[in-house]
């Protein structure tokens, strides 16, 4: 079979876009219904999605102005906890991927590694973890009075507390359990292996409580694209998210991200690239442009910059609505995410207040309106040019846009012989071609 792309379905709240909430026919209430996130990720996994993904905050967006005003009155912001719904969702379907954000900078490894590897054999192999070092002071003062980490110290918590969890997941072999009743013996004590792990900011003598999963571990996604963020995700990630609008400079990223994978001696193919994208689709690219405008229109310029805020970690309430962004030193939050919009505030000229709106629609990721054909031809174009393994499927409103993408563009690809008819694998890792890593305790490895 000739290389096919990969997808995902990011699922946010009843649609990505900032006004999705305002639609005629929208129905925010099933932010906390357990039946409409049953059936969306059904509806992923009709259309052999490779994964089901929910991002996660720890905080309402508050940043903008230091209160609630913007986020809580213009912005559709709750959402539940992310690693919870995936247990729903393991005995909701039976083949599609489930991936989930936790931050390493407001948590431990130990229950995170836990939690994974539960769901992990909950799901017989299908789940994924996105992790982030949260980047938000909001997020910092529900742990406690300080501010949030800076950028490099993030990552140094972040590479330690992934370490510990890959040798947390490892502390059992494969072949540990015996569950030999006529000896009287369940499992073989020289195959389970204390941590005793000491570093700068954990202490973890382990092992884990939880046997080997079956994907060995789960799936690992990093979404970070900043210099730091690169190259974490080249050294231990499976799957790196990003934010990419242009396929030049998404060709330039993918291989700069590949040439640091080879520098630290993984195996061509080892990390998947996928750019988001949020696709609006219809019968013609006249519709299609009309319900994008439809949105667009219906954006409060405060509900996009309380995300905006919320993503830099800076305050922009104290700037004019109606005078450019002012140039940054630098900030504290998101910083690959800051540079793309600084680099759009100064293209295009945009006021603070256009620059919410914009910001509001798609955070920076790439906006496609058109018919299927319109959309594949796309899709085609950057995965055959190099700019990707795939994509993470956006979709703008919810559960309608993800509906159409599965019932028109789906079949699209599939008849170009570029995604997949149906799972050929039962696990996450098969979907993604990826291998299952050996416990470092084992022998064999």
């Amino acid at each position: 079979m000739s290389r096919q792309l990969h997808l995902g379905a990011f699922i946010m709240g009843v649609g990505h876009h900032a006004a999705a909430w305002r639609l005629p026919g929208a129905a925010p209430a099933n932010l906390t219904r357990p039946g409409y996130f049953k059936a969306l990720a059904q509806t992923a996994e009709r259309g052999k999605f490779d994964y089901l993904f929910f991002a996660d905050r720890l905080a309402l967006s508050d940043r903008y102005g230091n209160n609630l005003d913007a986020s809580v009155r213009y912005l559709a912001g709750s959402r539940l906890d992310p690693v919870a719904l995936l247990g729903l969702l393991a005995g909701a379907t039976s083949r599609i991927g489930l991936a989930a954000t936790a931050s390493t900078t407001f948590n431990d490894p130990f229950s995170v590694a836990r939690r994974f590897a539960t769901l992990d054999h909950l799901s017989e192999g299908r789940i994924g973890w996105n992790i982030v070092t949260s980047t938000n002071d909001g997020e910092a003062l529900n742990f406690g009075d300080q501010p949030i980490l800076e950028h490099e110290a993030r990552y140094r918590r972040a590479k330690e507390f992934v370490e510990v969890a890959l040798g947390l997941w490892d502390s059992w072999e494969d072949d540990a359990l015996l569950h030999n009743g006529h000896t009287g013996e369940f499992a073989e004590p020289s195959r389970v292996h204390y941590l005793n792990h000491q570093g700068e900011y954990f202490s973890v003598r382990g092992p884990l409580n939880v046997p080997r999963s079956p994907q060995g571990r789960p799936v690992l996604i990093q979404a970070g694209s900043s210099d730091t963020g690169q190259d974490f995700a080249a050294e231990l990630a499976d799957v790196i998210f990003t934010a990419q609008p242009d396929i030049t400079k998404a060709q330039a990223f993918y291989q700069r991200v590949q040439q640091r994978v080879r520098e630290h001696g993984r195996a061509e193919g080892a990390l998947k690239i996928m750019p988001g994208v949020m696709p609006f689709v219809a019968a013609s690219r006249e519709q299609a442009q009309a319900r994008f405008a439809e949105l667009e229109a219906n954006v409060h310029p405060l509900a996009g910059l309380a995300l905006l805020a919320d993503s830099m970690n800076h305050d922009l309430s104290v700037y004019p609505l109606d005078e450019p962004l002012p140039a940054l030193a630098e900030i504290r939050g998101n910083q690959s995410r800051f540079k793309l919009v600084q680099e759009l505030s100064q293209r295009e000229g945009l006021t603070l207040r256009e620059l919410g709106k914009r910001f509001g629609g798609s955070r920076s990721h790439r906006v496609l309106a058109g018919t299927a054909k319109d959309i594949a031809d796309d899709l085609e174009q950057w995965f055959e040019g190099g700019a990707c393994d795939g994509f993470n499927i956006m979709p703008p409103y919810l559960p309608e846009g993800l509906d159409t993408f599965v019932e028109q563009v789906v079949p699209e690809l599939q008849r170009r012989g570029l995604f997949r008819r149906d799972y050929q694998g039962s696990t996450l890792r098969e979907h993604l071609g990826l291998a299952r890593p050996p416990s470092r305790f084992s022998q064999r490895a």
